[in-house]
């Protein structure tokens, strides 16, 4: 059985580690391992830490196996570093640590974004709710959509 749980500063190290692998597969899909998932630093991370929460999906061994982070702003909560360890993906474990991160805001808009080659992500966000608003080209290969989920009641 898996718990979630909100992340120490202790684990920081250990989910930059599981970042660097998880989103491997998705540097694959552009065959560019220059993504800026794989060059944040342990500084970046303890900023983002210090400034929303981060969630951190434990085995039962203790191993981190997955992690997701928040911040809120103006009443979106902005939602990104969603990750579940390779051999552990297809279990379910994203959903739940989505519906997680959203019981931290309850009652919010919640906004996040992920790349048009990532299908698998694109289709847990609608399933779990989330409709794209928005579309940016960032270079060529690179379009990112933005997807919303609003339960603020606005």
């Amino acid at each position: 059985m898996v718990k979630i749980e909100k992340a120490a500063r202790k684990d920081l190290e250990e989910i930059l580690r599981l970042q660097y692998l998880a989103y491997q597969s998705e540097a694959a899909l552009f065959g560019n391992m220059d993504i800026p998932p794989l060059k944040q630093t342990i500084d970046e991370v303890i900023s983002e830490y210090e400034q929303g929460i981060i969630l951190k999906m434990v085995s039962e061994d203790g191993n981190i196996i997955g992690s997701v982070r928040a911040k809120e702003s103006e009443g979106t909560v902005y939602i990104g570093k969603l990750m579940v360890h390779p051999d552990h993906r297809c279990n379910g474990y994203g959903r739940k640590l989505l519906a997680e991160i959203e019981h931290c805001y309850p009652g919010k808009r919640y906004e996040l974004f992920t790349s048009t080659k990532s299908k698998d992500n694109i289709r847990l966000y609608n399933k779990n709710g989330y409709r794209k608003y928005e579309q940016h080209v960032v270079k060529d290969d690179l379009i990112f959509v933005y997807m919303e989920k609003d339960l603020s009641g606005k």
